[in-house]
């Protein structure tokens, strides 16, 4: 190791030598053990480093970081001490290193940090978008497909097997599959994530105000609690309300489409309800966990939440015509579509099944 060091949120101390060290020994003790205490965060750090003496005396230089933790100043050492900035892991550090960074240090190279989230915020849904009328589109081809989907369900009630059969080959055949509207949805995960890491450890974002925030990088109280509520806190931050709200109605826009268009099989959960149970559970959630964190990402995510549903109600009334694509379906279904290897795949696997299925009630009899 060519370098050892302690960090806290935005600054570090790091020890630097040229020779690399072959052990350290790090240690961290707190000094007070009331965790009600608002010292708890005063600890006692020791490093025990084994250094090689030449004739006995030791002649190597060393250098000692004592400094912020600014992507920007850390990358200009040869050491990697960049690494320091928890960027997050793979996809997700690439995304921010060599994408929302540059684009962000840009934008705030002429803007107020705060309109620079809102501007980057902008530009990344704008990115976004096809992939989201992508995700709306496949759930306005389940919805107009659901009333076939039902009468499958039906028609093969005492045939489970046969029902997913049916249900297979339809949505082949018109060129729609709930598979597909998961997809967009897992193109969007590296970015929410990536975002998750970036807010919290962007160093420009210290005390920087925004509104009534007066701390991006740290949660915007407009009240204390005179108590405190787990996982919550003691105080209210509004961003993360704000956000709650925002992908409340987001969910329900999005989700109130998937309960109309998801199929109910027999013997399988109700995946409606599921989904009217976290279009309430997930701002909740959203309200608890953001409560304490960054109000730069809150921000984010209600400004992302209200531009997405601006963007789906565009969609919606101005772009998707559910008469279009109800004779889009209808012309798909005349024409021969080859099945994919996986569907195929899970053809034959039915088929199989269901012969097992035949053999086992002929020995019974």
């Amino acid at each position: 190791m060519v370098w050892i060091g302690y960090k806290q949120h935005f600054f570090s101390s790091v020890l630097l030598t040229d020779i690399p060290f072959k052990t350290a020994k790090i240690t961290a003790e707190n000094l007070v053990e009331d965790e009600e205490i608002d010292t708890v965060y005063t600890k006692m750090f020791t490093s025990k480093i084994p250094l090689e003496l030449k004739g006995g005396e030791f002649n190597e230089s060393m250098d000692w970081y004592i400094g912020p933790n600014d992507f920007e100043i850390l990358n200009n050492y040869d050491r990697n001490l960049d690494e320091i900035v928890p960027f997050g892991w793979g996809i997700f550090g690439l995304i921010n290193r060599y994408i929302f960074m540059p684009l962000f240090a840009f934008l705030g190279g002429f803007l107020p940090y705060g309109i620079a989230i809102v501007v980057m915020t902008i530009l990344v849904k704008i990115l976004l978008s096809f992939v989201q009328y992508k995700q709306f589109l496949s759930q306005a081809k389940m919805k107009i497909l659901k009333p076939e989907l039902d009468a499958i369900r039906e028609k093969y009630k005492d045939n489970k097997m046969k029902a997913q059969q049916e249900t297979m080959a339809l949505q082949t055949k018109a060129g729609a599959s709930p598979l597909s509207g998961c997809l967009p949805a897992l193109i969007q995960l590296p970015v929410f994530y990536a975002l998750f890491q970036f807010f919290p450890s962007a160093f420009d974002l210290r005390q920087k105000s925004f509104l009534w925030a007066e701390d991006l990088s740290s949660y915007d109280t407009i009240a204390e609690l005179p108590f405190h509520i787990p996982f919550y806190g003691s105080h209210v931050s509004l961003f993360p309300i704000l956000a709650s709200i925002a992908i409340f109605f987001y969910m329900k826009l999005t989700t109130g489409q998937n309960i109309q268009s998801q199929p109910q099989q027999e013997g399988m959960p109700d995946m409606g309800k599921m989904m009217k149970y976290m279009m309430y559970f997930s701002p909740i959630m959203m309200l608890f966990f953001f409560n304490n964190y960054a109000s730069g990402l809150s921000l984010y995510y209600f400004i992302s939440n209200l531009i997405s549903i601006g963007i789906i109600l565009v969609i919606k009334n101005y772009i998707l015509d559910e008469d279009k694509i109800h004779a889009q379906i209808q012309e798909n279904k005349k024409k021969p579509k080859k099945q994919s290897k996986f569907q195929t795949k899970m053809k034959q696997m039915m088929e199989q099944a269901e012969q097992q299925k035949q053999m086992q009630q002929k020995r019974k009899k």
